[in-house]
């Protein structure tokens, strides 16, 4: 077994065919299956199930998965490693935008998907390192009509009777938001639960209620809406961020800190 092999294994799991895994690294289709049958063969059992349109892990296979992935992962850290004691800014810094909820960005993080990630803090992983940056402070967003809209600024008090729309379960957000709701017995709208941020500012827009929204959500452009600040103590989330503490790319990382 070698580590050729395991790539070849993982493409063909995440592609789910063996023609476009073929493509993928860049050989021939017999030369991917001989790999394959000859890595089954080594270990004495099934790896995939095999149909005329499509491949599936077996349930062994699906276990065995998960190691070969570590295993990959831990290669192209012993590559980075070397790479970086000749050149600490060479190679790629996998920092992607875009949104996701925490649990699931943890999870990438973990498995060496992106080496880096900002979230709402705190994190109570000891896999990473972490470094606030700054607080990010929260609006109140309400459709332009709404009564509340002849305030300059709103008391949290001011809200106990109107239901605040808030994330459907597993987002950050929705729990920091929820905890400024207990605190001040403001109530959640149960009619409604969104799944991602622009589905909540789309709500408001619609008429369907109000929310927080955090100031780095808020666009200039957001027509159809109005954000009212919210007066002392001004309900807040603190942003950091956070990466592995094994990251061969350190020296980025506190190069990107140096810029915020």
């Amino acid at each position: 077994m070698n580590f050729r092999d395991l790539e070849y294994f993982l493409a063909i799991a995440e592609m789910e065919h063996f023609g476009r895994a073929a493509d993928y690294c860049h050989v021939s289709q017999p030369t991917l299956s001989g790999q394959i049958k000859k890595l089954e063969d080594q270990l004495g059992v099934r790896l995939f199930e095999r149909t005329n349109r499509k491949v599936m892990l077996t349930e062994t296979g699906a276990q065995i998965l998960e190691s070969a992935r570590r295993v990959l992962h831990e290669i192209d850290t012993i590559k980075e490693i070397a790479e970086c004691s000749n050149d600490p800014l060479s190679g790629k810094l996998r920092l992607i935008l875009f949104e996701e909820k925490t649990a699931t960005l943890i999870d990438m993080l973990r498995n060496g998907k992106i080496d880096a990630t900002l979230l709402a803090l705190p994190v109570h992983e000891d896999f990473v390192e972490i470094k606030e940056l700054f607080d990010d402070e929260f609006y109140l967003a309400v459709p332009p009509e709404h009564e509340l809209t002849r305030y300059q600024t709103i008391d949290q008090h001011q809200l106990k009777h109107f239901p605040v729309l808030l994330l459907e379960e597993g987002h950050c957000l929705r729990d920091q938001a929820l905890e400024v709701c207990r605190l001040h017995c403001i109530a959640e709208e149960q009619d409604f639960k969104a799944t991602g941020l622009e589905t909540l500012r789309q709500m408001v827009k619609a008429g369907t209620g109000i929310t927080f929204m955090p100031k780095a959500a808020i666009s200039d452009d957001d027509l159809g809406i109005q954000y009212i600040p919210f007066a002392e103590p001004v309900p807040k989330r603190t942003i950091g961020l956070v990466w592995r503490k094994t990251c061969s790319k350190k020296e980025v990382i506190q190069r990107i800190l140096s810029l915020f």
